[in-house]
Formats: C-alpha cells, structure tokens, sequence
C-alpha cells in the first residue's frame, strides 16, 4: 500500500474544509443562521491554527479566540477580528482604530482572509520587536547634566581629590588623638616634679 505524501495530506485537508464549508451552505437552510457563521468561523480557525501556534509565546498582546455571542467571531486581538458578511457566505477581517472601524480584508474564500491575518499578525510582532529595542526613555523629572556645568577636568579629577581630602582629615584625626594620649601619659608620670609648680601657694 503506497504511503501518503505530504501533498496528499494537503489535499485531503483541502477536501475536507470544501467539504466543511459544503455542509454549511446546505445547512444554512435547516439550521440557525448562528450556527452557520459559527462553523464557518470554526473552518478559518482550523486554518489559522499553525499560525497561532508560531506566535511567541511571551508575546501576550493576542486573543486568538471564537466567542459564540449573537454574531460569531474569530479574535486575533483586543482591536481586530473577523465576522461573517450579513450575506453569510462573505468573511471580513475587521479592526477598531481610534478613527473608527475599517475593513482590512473582506472575501467569500477563506485563503485572502488567512494571508491578510497572518501579514497583520507579522507585522505587530515586527512593531514590537522595534519598541523592544529601542531607545528607553527616563520618565523621572530629572534634567541631564551638560558639560559646561561640570567641565571635564573636574569630572576626571574629581573622586581622586574627594579620596586623598578625606585621607588627610582621618589621618589628622588620630594624630590629635596620639598627641593628646601621650600628653596624658607625661603628665602622670612627672606628675610629682610638676606638682609644687602647679600647686597654689
């Protein structure tokens, strides 16, 4: 028995969504119109699947969903969607802007509304791959510092001058305190030659 091929996978594939969309157009008569759209929207999915599934996975700005309210529809994200065309037999990928909705892709067969899916959906995750690495912005109320506030000089030879300042002051320190502590330790010890001289008559 020969081995299906990979073409032949393919075809079968293809048989059996013209077969799904088959039945969906002769079901249209005996079952809901709901339902139709429904399992159309199902046969775009399926088709879509591969896809959905090439989307990284840390790339959380997509729905890829079918809610089955009044009008199905297939969710590629928060602004983008496809429905069924009030005629039934139409797709239309549609997306929300700040200026209104507009129609990105509209056709009776399944492939155009695929490929403009799969392009919309490459080209958000180019867009940001681009945010990702670009430039990042300090969003702290803090103006950056320019050269002729601080020349260059000062900036090299800064830290060098803090570090030998603060070396000194220490240093200075505990030889006030040695010389105080030796002091103290003479004064015992000639205690008895300097008394007569301290004491008041």
């Amino acid at each position: 028995m020969r081995e299906k091929t990979h073409d032949d996978r393919l075809k079968l594939a293809d048989a059996i969504r013209g077969a799904q969309a088959g039945a969906a157009d002769r079901g249209d008569v005996a079952m809901d119109a709901k339902e139709a759209d429904l399992a159309r929207i199902e046969i775009l999915a399926d088709d879509l699947r591969p896809v959905f599934e090439d989307v990284p996975i840390d790339d959380l700005q997509w729905d890829f969903a079918i809610s089955k309210g009044g009008q199905p529809r297939l969710w590629i994200d928060a602004t983008s969607h496809v429905m069924m065309a009030r005629d039934r037999r139409t797709y239309r990928f549609v997306r929300d802007t700040r200026l209104g909705r507009i129609v990105v892709a509209e056709s009776p067969e399944i492939r155009p509304i695929a490929d403009a899916v799969t392009n919309y959906i490459a080209e958000r995750i180019v867009e940001r791959q681009r945010l990702m690495e670009g430039q990042r912005v300090s969003l702290l109320p803090v103006e950056p510092l320019k050269e002729a506030d601080f020349p260059a000089k000062s900036l090299v030879h800064a830290a060098p001058q803090r570090s030998r300042l603060s070396a000194f002051i220490t240093a200075t320190f505990w030889f006030l305190i040695g010389a105080s502590a030796g002091a103290g330790a003479l004064l015992l010890l000639f205690w008895e030659h300097l008394a007569p001289f301290i004491k008041p008559d």
